[in-house]
């Protein structure tokens, strides 16, 4: 017989009390459980804004003029600059109260050169990165009535049918080029007048710096530049506006839960403090032997059910042939009956009981020959179809296992 010894750990702990002591002990325990907690935000709050889905876009329509500073091949007079109109669309989002990025084309007509006027048509796309510099600077205000916005951005420009006496690049054919491909990088300032939620009117100027090539002509500066100023109307595809949080919005909700937990520190010190006095006072008991018997061996549920006609063990029932070795294994003075049945619906009574026994004898192979158990172990028994153990008729194709007693 196993002997397993409970002791009551607690108990001997209490023995082991000096109460003057212990005393003193649960005294500081209450002084510094009772110490009160608070945890509050920064009195100077800020508010963190957060894009809302699919909201803050817009789209701007404008219109304005452009001066080409480009290189001039003069025959009389002075440089003179030639003004030309300049039509430009593009959209873009706010993606937080202080930066938006907006994708714009435009199309332009340059002329250029005092005396013998050169030409070009000239269509770019940008991609720019704009700025709210109010709201970075006074505070977020949806509602402000002048924005100033600096951005910048890079682009594409295709120029053609391009005419004049200067150009100085050629084709693969030696013919002056009358195309240019550019990759400007520009820098600009918009000033936003805010007209109701859903409209604002901007006047905007640009500098896009182009490389020399700009016009096809090449010499003097090695960058040629364009500026633009535009004014036009910008369409809000709704009011903007972004998720806001600040910790300062929770204090009412913070304070309480610093005075919840104050109050939860409290009582726990108290409850402490009365259950060390309780446990100093328990007399010390004697330790308790209990005597528990030997297990017995556990039942046998698993069975091995085998299809019509077969004594094959499927794969799906190797399984529970393998939990009958582990269960042999775990109980080495076990020995078992390993009895098998045939259904009495097929089959005559003489080739059931063959049947059944070749089931039976499977099974024993298996736990014999796959895992080890001793034969002496194994009691095999066919029952045929004449006892059936099921009232499901196919469920008694089967083997099961009975315990010897």
């Amino acid at each position: 017989m196993k002997k397993h010894v409970l002791v009551t750990l607690a108990a001997i702990a209490g023995c082991s009390f000096v109460p003057s002591a212990f005393s003193a002990d649960a005294q500081n325990m209450i002084a510094e459980e009772t110490t009160s907690v608070t945890v509050m935000p920064d009195e100077n709050c800020k508010t963190f804004y957060n894009a809302n889905n699919n909201k803050n876009w817009f789209i701007q329509l404008g219109a304005g003029i452009d001066i080409p500073y480009v290189e001039n091949m003069l025959y009389k007079g002075d440089a003179k600059r030639r003004v030309q109109p300049n039509y430009q669309v593009g959209f873009g989002r706010w993606f937080s109260p202080y930066f938006a990025w907006r994708a714009s084309a435009s199309y332009r007509q340059l002329k250029w050169n005092g005396g013998n006027i050169s030409k070009a048509k000239m269509g770019e796309a940008d991609f720019d990165i704009m700025w709210d510099a109010f709201n970075s600077v006074m505070g977020v205000d949806a509602k402000r009535p002048v924005s100033v916005i600096p951005f910048v951005g890079i682009g594409v420009g295709y120029a053609r049918g391009m005419k004049s006496d200067a150009i100085n690049v050629y084709d693969d054919n030696g013919k002056p080029k009358k195309t240019s491909v550019t990759l400007p990088v520009s820098a600009g300032v918009q000033f936003r007048f805010r007209t109701c939620d859903y409209v604002d009117l901007f006047l905007e100027g640009r500098l896009g710096f182009f490389g020399d090539n700009f016009n096809n002509t090449v010499g003097g500066k090695p960058i040629d530049i364009n500026a633009t100023a535009i004014a036009g109307v910008s369409i809000n595809l709704g009011p903007r506006s972004f998720k806001t949080y600040s910790p300062c919005d929770d204090l009412a909700y913070i304070s309480g839960l610093n005075n919840e937990i104050n109050s939860l520190r409290s009582d726990l010190a108290a409850t402490g403090a009365a259950l060390a006095e309780a446990e100093s006072q328990l007399p010390c008991p004697e330790v308790t032997v209990v005597e528990c018997p030997d297990p017995a061996p556990a039942p046998i549920l698993a069975t091995v059910r085998f299809a019509l006609n077969s004594a094959v063990i499927t794969p799906e029932e190797q399984v529970n042939v393998y939990n009958v070795a582990q269960h042999l294994k775990q109980n080495p003075d076990l020995a078992i009956v390993v009895r098998g049945y045939a259904d009495k619906k097929t089959g005559t009574s003489n080739y059931n009981m063959k049947l059944s026994e070749q089931r039976a004898q499977a099974v024993a192979d298996v736990l014999i020959n796959n895992y080890g158990i001793n034969p002496e172990r194994l009691v095999l028994e066919a029952a045929g179809s004449d006892s059936q153990i099921y009232d499901t008729n196919n469920w008694n194709r089967i083997v099961i296992f009975i315990p010897v007693e």
